[in-house]
């Protein structure tokens, strides 16, 4: 039976990116994802935080590493990963995570909803009289 992994997500930093190396040499970054979401129940607006922790591999890693921060605006395309393993003292442990194949980043200033702030996602218009047509 065949299967589909794939995760796309939009949110900001909790932290900035922390770069380590593997035994042979690649590059990961870790950090952490919140991702908001707005919803109406019972005539009062809510929100809610879903936190997600991203794993990047690679030349992407460094790339991350060095221009994105806590607070920094992301979208997100990759798989969803499992892991499990057994502490020290013997528990079992287990995490759902997400392993990205791709980091856009996002410009500043933008909202949740990917629009510049105030503009309910229509494009700027250009107001500069050098426009020909």
């Amino acid at each position: 039976m065949a299967s589909f992994n794939k995760v796309i997500l939009m949110g900001n930093l909790t932290r900035d990116p922390e770069l380590r190396y593997t035994p042979g040499g690649s590059a990961v970054a870790n950090f952490g994802l919140a991702v908001n979401r707005k919803y109406k129940q019972d005539d009062e607006l809510k929100e809610d935080t879903c936190f997600v922790d991203i794993a990047v591999f690679g030349r992407q890693a460094e790339t991350c590493s060095e221009y994105l921060n806590k607070g920094s605006l992301v979208l997100i395309d990759g798989r969803l990963n499992y892991r499990k393993w057994e502490t020290e003292d013997g528990q079992t442990r287990n995490k759902l995570d997400v392993v990205a194949n791709n980091v856009q980043f996002m410009p500043k200033g933008l909202g949740a909803s990917g629009a510049p702030s105030g503009q309910k996602g229509r494009p700027p218009e250009d107001k500069s009289p050098d426009v020909p047509f």
